[in-house]
């Protein structure tokens, strides 16, 4: 036990290379997605995320739009603990039967207008979760989706990027 505790004390820290992203390339689309969100809405964009069943990979990339690397609030957006203060839902996994119910409830208590976006490959096919007998289907299955943003999981920037195309959706249909 004392070996081991004094290996720990004394062992250098791991540490990572930095994300893919460059700072101006995370930074240009950042301003492009604060200036289209303050257009749209004249306010700052607010996201739900909720997990209708999935390993958790597509949670670490949206909290990691909160970290200091990418700072989400800078750019106008910010998460919320209801879907009744939610512009948007990050739906991620395939969709349980456990949450099935607790999904369709979530987007009724969501505001008008909303949008649905499955996150991450379950989300949008069920991946290799959809022959389980515990998945009822992808997040498309069960509530109307308006956006999919494919991957395994999908990098933080590709979800601003995704956010993006979502806000041009939204100011496109508020024109009609």
């Amino acid at each position: 036990m004392r070996t081991l505790i004094l290996k720990s004390l004394f062992a250098r820290p791991v540490t990572l290379p930095a994300s893919g992203a460059s700072a101006a390339a995370l930074d240009e689309v950042g301003r492009a997605l604060e200036s289209r969100v303050r257009r749209v809405y004249g306010r700052s964009l607010s996201i739900r995320e909720v997990d209708a069943g999935s390993c958790n990979g597509c949670e670490l990339e949206i909290h990691a739009l909160n970290n200091a690397v990418y700072d989400c609030e800078r750019f106008g957006l910010k998460f919320v603990a209801s879907p009744r203060h939610a512009d948007v839902l990050m739906v991620t996994g395939p969709v349980a039967r456990n949450m099935k119910v607790a999904l369709e409830r979530t987007v009724a208590a969501t505001p008008a207008p909303k949008f649905v976006v499955a996150v991450g490959d379950c989300a949008a096919g069920c991946g290799v979760f959809g022959a389980s007998y515990a998945v009822v289907g992808s997040v498309g299955e069960v509530v109307p989706v308006d956006l999919t943003l494919r991957g395994c999981p999908p990098r933080p920037i590709d979800l601003l990027q995704g956010l993006i195309a979502l806000v041009d959706k939204a100011s496109g249909r508020a024109a009609r």
